[in-house]
């Protein structure tokens, strides 16, 4: 499963070369018109085997949240800034890794007995030790702008679950990959393997308006929602409603922060679901964004839909994913491309 090799690869925004790397070389032998444009997308064609010549894009994000050195204080620790939403909560004492060397560092704070009046985490105030001695050792390993990513291992937990960073959107590129190595499929498959999603979906409107696609899928990692509610009553009984349910299937987006899935994809994809037996969820809260909010406004418009893996503790070096949840997105949408055709875009 080449997931793992994704997720254990670093790969911050604007910094994405490794990955690059990696999609290169496991897609080469199964595509054509293998481009990087000058944002740094990979964006590759799987020819159809259909004379309908319908144009589908699928895109999955390369680039992981993370941060940046912003400058060396005088005793050589490292101040440093987010790439991408951060939950600075979670930071203090986690591992990283800094730089192309990949140093290894642990992300500072304040000892307890010295902090007991601050409660929150501000992530001015922290910093990262790479043990250096001083400044100037630090500056000799490190200089501003280096990237900084989590020191994270990829593993199987428990009974079927996966865990590691940067699922958002790994597991994205790792089912495009999946689709990319399969086949064939009737249609032609517009392959995007966009850069800077996590900074403004900076990398996807460029990509869609090179490939010019009839339609458009985003692939993703999503928030699952499946975890106690601290603000909740803990006296009330009733059963939580999540939005996204690890093991229930992939989520498909209806209206998120940044476009409203195109009804006729959408119910395709239910359609499609629901007469082979793959379970799926819809995605209802209007929050966030993903590279399908560039692509869908592209060009003259391009209808777009948006298929989600439920990831727990997303945007931290511990995300959890189910492996029915990958397997059963993965069958959903090779299933949906032997099945597309310009009918499904008729309006009635």
């Amino acid at each position: 499963m080449i997931l793992q090799q994704l997720s254990e690869a670093i790969g911050v925004s604007g910094k994405e070369d490794a990955i690059r790397k990696i999609v290169l070389k496991a897609i080469e032998k199964h595509v054509t018109n293998i481009r990087i444009d000058a944002m740094g997308n990979v964006t590759a064609i799987k020819k159809g085997t259909s004379s309908d010549n319908l144009r589908v894009m699928i895109a999955a994000h390369t680039d992981e949240i993370g941060f940046m050195v912003t400058e060396i204080d005088g005793d050589g620790f490292i101040k440093f800034t987010n790439i991408g939403s951060v939950d600075e909560r979670i930071l203090p004492g986690l591992r990283v890794k800094v730089g192309d060397k990949q140093l290894p560092g642990v992300i500072m704070w304040p000892p307890i007995h010295k902090n007991r009046d601050q409660n929150a985490v501000k992530l001015d105030a922290l910093r990262i030790d790479i043990g250096a001695k001083n400044k100037d050792a630090a500056k000799s390993k490190v200089k501003p702008g280096d990237r900084i990513a989590f020191d994270s291992r990829f593993m199987e937990v428990g009974d079927k679950m996966l865990r590691g960073k940067a699922f958002d959107d790994r597991v994205g590129c790792s089912l495009l990959i999946d689709i990319l190595q399969g086949g064939p499929y009737p249609v032609d498959i517009l392959a995007a393997f966009t850069v800077q999603e996590e900074i403004g979906l900076r990398g996807a409107g460029v990509a869609a308006r090179i490939l010019n696609p009839d339609m458009a899928f985003a692939l993703e990692g999503t928030t699952a929602h499946d975890v106690p509610d601290p603000t909740a009553n803990p006296d009330d009984e009733d059963e939580p409603n999540p939005t996204a349910r690890l093991g229930d299937g992939p989520a498909l987006t209806v209206i998120d922060g940044g476009m409203i899935a195109d009804p006729r994809l959408l119910n395709f994809l239910r359609s499609t679901a629901e007469s082979n037996n793959i379970p799926y969820q819809l995605k209802t809260r209007p929050g966030g964004r993903t590279d399908a909010a560039a692509i869908h406004t592209a060009n003259a418009g391009i209808p777009s839909a948006v298929i989600s893996v439920p990831c727990r503790y997303i945007h931290s070096p511990s995300a959890y994913l189910n492996r029915d949840d990958y397997d059963n997105t993965l069958k959903l949408l090779q299933t949906a491309l032997n099945n597309l055709s310009h009918d499904v875009l008729k309006r009635a």
